[in-house]
């Protein structure tokens, strides 16, 4: 949601209207006419027109034969330049399909962008129950799973309580941590145990498990690595996994440090 607070005092009117009509038309997978995106975005339909008329030209849209619009290909273009710049050297593409392999369980890069904890790449693993929410840009839910608890963990508390009021504490399940309290005692005992932890906080029957990568003064260059697995195989093989995470950790961190 944007803070009408935050608007610039140079916002240039027509390249926000042309963005909120590609974010109706992409929330409306069976395509919307042109009124439809009108009345969605509170335009005018000459002026939805014009737009439509635009991001169709740029193939950002694609209009169908029965007048509809639905996403172009460019945005998947996008998309696809967006997973490459997140997921950084070839070689930690590397390490994370290794260790896809190697453990059959899904592994996932996050850290700061923007100040709010993303997924920024996704290896995966068939042991691992899919997870079709947490895909590279995903940046919901940081204190429901392992990943935002471990970049939110470097965090200064009164950070993190910030954090928390901004984003809210949604309940995923009936696990979830909705309490600031609750979430603190949880984030410390993680510490302790030298890698945060979550079981069934985000989907129920899933367990995820995070380690820092990449500690640093610049929040926006943390980085963590998390797997997912079944909640009762984390039962039996927490300190396995953490061993492995912190082995690939270890790898990952060598081939930052080899790009910088």
């Amino acid at each position: 949601m944007r803070d009408p607070l935050a608007e610039p005092s140079d916002l240039i009117r027509s390249v926000s209207r042309a963005l909120r009509v590609l974010e109706a038309v992409g929330r409306a997978p069976r395509g919307l006419t042109v009124k439809q995106i009108a009345r969605r975005c509170e335009l005018t339909v000459a002026t939805t027109y014009h737009l439509v008329r635009t991001l169709a030209y740029e193939g950002y849209v694609i209009r169908r034969e029965d007048g509809t619009y639905i996403v172009g290909l460019e945005v998947a273009d996008r998309y696809r330049e967006l997973v490459t710049a997140f997921r950084g050297p070839p070689v930690v593409g590397e390490c994370l399909r290794r260790a896809a392999l190697d453990t059959g369980y899904s592994h996932y890069l996050g850290r700061f962008v923007g100040g709010q904890v993303a997924v920024t790449a996704v290896a995966e693993g068939p042991r691992s129950p899919y997870l079709e929410d947490l895909v590279p840009g995903f940046d919901e839910g940081a204190h429901a799973t392992a990943l935002g608890k471990a970049l939110l963990a470097t965090l200064t508390t009164e950070q993190r309580q910030r954090y928390l009021r901004e984003y809210g504490m949604r309940a995923f399940t009936s696990a979830t941590l909705t309490s600031p309290e609750a979430f603190e005692v949880d984030v410390a005992a993680g510490d302790r145990r030298g890698m945060q932890l979550e079981l069934g906080q985000f989907r129920q029957g899933v367990a995820c498990a995070a380690v820092l990568i990449a500690p640093d003064k610049d929040m926006e260059r943390r980085t963590v690595l998390a797997c997912a697995l079944p909640a009762s195989e984390m039962m039996t093989s927490a300190r396995v996994v953490r061993a492995k995470l912190l082995t690939v950790a270890r790898a990952i961190a060598e081939g930052l440090a080899t790009d910088q």
